[in-house]
């Protein structure tokens, strides 16, 4: 079984690597970083706190954006490209279970994310440090950025295969991760933002605000390392109610939601004709 995940993650690696997806998501992990490093320190003096904590605010911020991102654009065709090349006929002839080619192409995934992250994260971390040698204190809030943005990788790459499956067709699976993209990550907070304005501190903002909050995986994660930075108040907007949610709620969501999204894939995939 193993062997058999290892081989199907190996061939998903290769072909990214082919595709140059790994070169791509290492570069823009990199730059975005970097560029956070160089423009995100000013108010470390006037929040008391050390520049690499504030630098994990903003990472933060970047990462809800661009690890979902990425995360999708590797896996909408994962399903939906083995349907239009005609090779997912050939692979099922194998002697290998739906669920093993599924684990090896998150294996390969997931570890391309993971290479990505720390790159895009190690780079800024160096440069916060040479900068500033105090801002070692603030690497425990990095590694809990680190692990928490795979665990949000995950989560879009389970995501990414499910539309894969539905879709049938590469161009429709892109165009339902692009509306998701947007749906969850941009549209949503805008939604519950102009919701909790029309409510004016109603039943909605007390009860259905953070219930809603820690049903996205995107803001569950947002929350909880906003929760525990202590660069918190370096935060607006819908981040602003991190003090308002205990860490283990947001904590419970991000471990439940990569198990449901990889969950629903499997059965997407399962109901895929070959």
């Amino acid at each position: 079984m193993i062997a058999r995940i290892l081989a199907t993650a190996k061939t998903e690696i290769h072909i990214a690597r082919r595709n140059r997806w790994v070169l791509i998501a290492v570069l823009l992990m990199v730059v975005f970083s970097l560029v956070l490093s160089a423009a995100g320190s000013a108010p470390t003096g006037a929040l008391g706190a050390d520049r690499l904590s504030v630098l994990v605010a903003s990472l933060t911020s970047l990462s809800v954006y661009l690890v979902p991102l990425v995360a999708l654009l590797m896996s909408f065709d994962a399903v939906a490209g083995e349907v239009e090349r005609g090779t997912l006929p050939l692979l099922l002839t194998y002697p290998v279970a739906r669920w093993e080619i599924l684990a090896g192409k998150l294996v390969a995934h997931t570890t391309i994310l993971i290479v990505a992250i720390c790159a895009g994260y190690g780079a800024a971390a160096a440069v916060a440090i040479v900068a500033d040698p105090t801002a070692v204190s603030g690497l425990i809030a990095l590694w809990r950025l680190t692990w928490t943005s795979v665990l949000l990788g995950a989560t879009f790459l389970g995501i990414g295969y499910a539309l894969s499956s539905l879709a049938g067709r590469v161009s429709g699976a892109a165009g339902l991760a692009i509306g998701l993209w947007l749906g969850l990550v941009v549209l949503y907070d805008l939604g519950l933002l102009a919701a909790v304005v029309a409510d004016n501190g109603g039943r909605f903002t007390t009860t259905v605000f953070p219930a809603a909050l820690l049903a996205n995986p995107a803001d569950a994660f947002r929350l909880f390392n906003l929760t525990a930075s202590q660069a918190t108040v370096a935060a607006s907007g819908v981040g602003g109610a991190a003090n308002a949610i205990a860490p283990w709620q947001s904590l419970l969501s991000i471990m439940v939601w990569p198990l449901i999204a990889i969950g629903v894939a499997a059965v997407a995939f399962r109901r895929v004709e070959p």
